[in-house]
């Protein structure tokens, strides 16, 4: 790529969308600092005021039970594995009232293809959660994929009956790169490129909003990263339905799949190409999760207008050995730190009562 070629692509990101070829030569060729900017210039072109939001919830994973068997996750367990669980309702109890005593306002439930659940066990609890006052944020494309396959219903069936009995929304988790070569040899076991999506295009239509997400730094190309991303805007461009993307590099540790985690110059970079990319998509959190809280507040400066969550629970990235957390107030600092005004929001990116107010 010519430094004309560069520049002519750095100016049309400013003005008008890439096209995947463009998309790749930037996130190729570009110096950090330029993505940033770009990404940064993305940013406030979908939220001009200098706001970072973040949300309080908890991460509950209902079962670590999974036919699954992806190579880079080291949380399933097999049925006789002593470490094996299905989490009871006493349990699942007390964590939703703690969390509440945190100002909490939503569950992030998600879980193992375990073949023991059905879709009535699935609707009792999500009712529950319900009840209690929280908003359930769960049950990502695989689960669901794997409920119709089970129930022998439709996605479409399955998403009514999870959203009649209190489900709000959809992660975005199990995509992985949605580009099949890559599905087969790291998650061959779980839903197809195309299935993900089609959950996705489905919970949309039946009115439920949803998050996606992108899991790079593995046995990806470059390219493929942004095949991913052009799935996900190609799907957008249909829906509207994607609140927010997420990227967060590959930890590897103990679990199947080689590979050393992506450094901060690399997630950083794909932040940035992400935002310029994906110019129909409202929101991009940081992955302070996964990168630590610095560079999850360099990363407000690379595109995210979002810090993700306190995450009062998290087992599944802890799970590879990779252990990072923060409270609310430990939060609400950096975002200040950065430069930013903080605000709570709940998951469709409202702000909660008695938080602090974003700019109107």
């Amino acid at each position: 790529m010519t430094a004309s070629m560069l520049k002519a692509t750095t100016e049309k990101a400013l003005r008008r969308r890439l096209d995947p070829d463009q998309a790749l030569r930037l996130y190729e060729k570009a110096d950090l600092l330029t993505l940033g900017r770009l990404a940064q210039t993305a940013r406030f072109k979908h939220n001009p005021h200098p706001v970072v939001t973040y949300a309080v919830d908890r991460n509950i994973n209902y079962t670590n039970i999974c036919e699954s068997k992806c190579a880079f996750c080291a949380f399933y367990k097999g049925k006789e594995d002593p470490e094996a669980y299905v989490m009871d309702r006493n349990t699942l109890n007390a964590k939703c009232d703690e969390t509440l005593s945190l100002r909490g306002t939503q569950i992030l439930y998600q879980g193992g293809l375990n073949p023991d659940l059905d879709l009535h066990h699935h609707e009792q609890q999500v009712a529950f959660i319900k009840r209690k006052g929280l908003h359930v944020h769960g049950y990502s494309p695989p689960e669901i994929v794997f409920m119709a396959q089970k129930e022998g219903l439709s996605i479409h069936d399955v998403i009514q009956r999870l959203k009649e009995a209190g489900l709000g929304s959809i992660p975005g988790g199990g995509a992985e790169i949605l580009v099949d070569r890559v599905r087969q040899k790291i998650s061959p076991n779980k839903a197809s490129t195309s299935q993900w999506l089609e959950v996705m295009q489905c919970a949309h239509d039946l009115g439920l909003k949803t998050t996606a997400t992108m899991m790079f730094g593995h046995i990806e190309t470059l390219k493929e990263r942004i095949q991913h991303l052009w799935a996900i805007r190609e799907l957008q461009d249909k829906t509207g339905g994607f609140t927010a993307f997420i990227p967060w590099p590959y930890q590897p540790g103990k679990n199947t799949l080689p590979g050393r985690a992506a450094g901060g110059v690399t997630y950083l970079r794909t932040l940035a190409i992400s935002r310029i990319f994906l110019d129909n998509v409202p929101h991009i959190q940081a992955s302070w999760v996964t990168q630590g809280r610095h560079i999850g507040q360099i990363a407000l400066h690379f595109g995210a207008d979002d810090m993700g969550s306190t995450m009062i629970e998290e087992n599944v990235v802890a799970s590879a050995g990779v252990r990072n957390t923060m409270n609310q107030m430990e939060i609400i600092r950096l975002i200040k730190m950065a430069g930013f005004k903080a605000v709570q929001r709940d998951t469709l990116y409202k702000p909660v009562e008695n938080g602090v107010k974003a700019a109107p």
